[in-house]
């Protein structure tokens, strides 16, 4: 059944906050058509690559197993429940899922030990009901870029291929949706785009080595690609990759990704560039974004009401919000068919984990 402007709105926000209850904002968010949420990190340990002390000692496979089961009962529909679980950067989930090699290491292992080591991973993710990992990172670095320090996987695209896609076809043979950032790929950039405008410098022919590696991983099938917070000059002077029809045209229609797009986080300085919030969400949808990365606390019901008068007004296609919010409910509904499918089944392991096998 079609859904009204309104639940659309609220469908392709995508809220993040930091911690693992739902909060009276988050509750109506949910009840008025979302069906997104981030079960994020403070700014502190975002900083860190690191869970606070604190959280790693709290923290149960219960507190995210509760969230994701309320969440749903609150919608009467799947939900995507995403974290940001990187390759040698951050890792939200910590202690709770066996752990991934380090950057270095990873360099070590064979394409089907990555697979088999994040798929193990995904499956323990699986069972306490995340299904959407904002990872991995796959942008080329070969310049200063403080904002990936400690984050990207290196400077060979071949290498930083073969690792994201044996990492991204074992997460997803977890039924984990992966997401390969940050479109176009930042190789180099001065500043840290949440607080300062940054670009990334030079040609087409510059941005090649990270085009490569993001044409393979669209051909392994990653399910969702998050354009970056940067403005690209050689693509686009004006607008940062999350807002750029022209980027995330490049994305679409010549590398042929017709996946879910993520906006990065909306209220980096980079992407804001001066303009409000509600502004930036509307172009971020108008150039071709499906889901909509926001703090919880950015005024949600406010943000719905900007993206439904846009379509009122024009300045938004109504299609265009709608086939946006399809597609992520559709998502939604794909990666709960494959739990109800019957492949999937839940056994505890020492330390009191839980992991899940596919039945093949």
């Amino acid at each position: 059944m079609p859904i009204d402007l309104q639940r659309a709105a609220y469908s392709v926000l995508l809220p993040a906050f930091s911690g693992l209850e739902l909060t009276d904002a988050m509750r109506r968010y949910l009840e008025r058509g979302g069906v997104s949420i981030l079960l994020g990190e403070t700014r502190d340990e975002y900083l860190a690559r690191n869970m606070s002390f604190e959280r790693r000692r709290s923290e149960t496979h219960a507190h995210f197993s509760h969230i994701a089961e309320q969440a749903a009962a609150l919608t009467g529909v799947p939900v995507l429940v995403a974290v940001d679980q990187e390759l040698g950067g951050i890792q939200r989930l910590h202690r709770l899922v066996p752990g991934m090699p380090s950057a270095a290491a990873l360099k070590e292992l064979t394409g089907e030990e990555i697979e088999a080591r994040s798929y193990e991973m995904a499956s323990a993710a699986r069972v306490m009901g995340v299904n959407l990992f904002l990872a991995p990172i796959v942008d080329v670095v070969n310049g200063a870029n403080p904002w990936l320090h400690n984050r990207n996987l290196g400077s060979d695209p071949d290498e930083v291929s073969r690792i994201a896609c044996a990492f991204i076809r074992g997460v997803q043979r977890a039924g984990v949706i992966a997401t390969a950032k940050h479109f176009p790929g930042h190789h180099q950039t001065e500043h840290d785009p949440a607080v300062n405008e940054a670009t990334v410098p030079g040609s087409l022919t510059d941005l090649e080595d990270g085009l490569q590696v993001f044409r393979q991983v669209i051909a392994t099938g990653v399910q969702a690609i998050m354009p970056g917070p940067a403005v690209f000059p050689a693509l686009d002077e004006q607008q940062s990759a999350s807002t750029s029809q022209k980027v995330i045209g490049l994305l679409r229609d010549e590398l042929g990704f017709d996946g879910l797009i993520i906006s990065d986080d909306l209220d980096a300085v980079s992407i804001l560039r001066g303009n409000s919030l509600a502004e930036t969400a509307v172009a971020s949808l108008r150039a071709g974004a499906h889901l909509l990365l926001v703090s919880s606390e950015a005024g949600l019901a406010e943000l719905a009401a900007a993206i439904v008068e846009a379509v009122e007004q024009g300045r938004l296609a109504q299609d265009a919000l709608l086939r946006a919010a399809q597609k992520v409910r559709d998502l939604a509904q794909t990666s709960r068919a494959q739990v109800d499918s019957g492949l999937y089944v839940s056994y505890p392991i020492s330390g009191g984990h839980l992991t899940r096998r596919v039945v093949r």
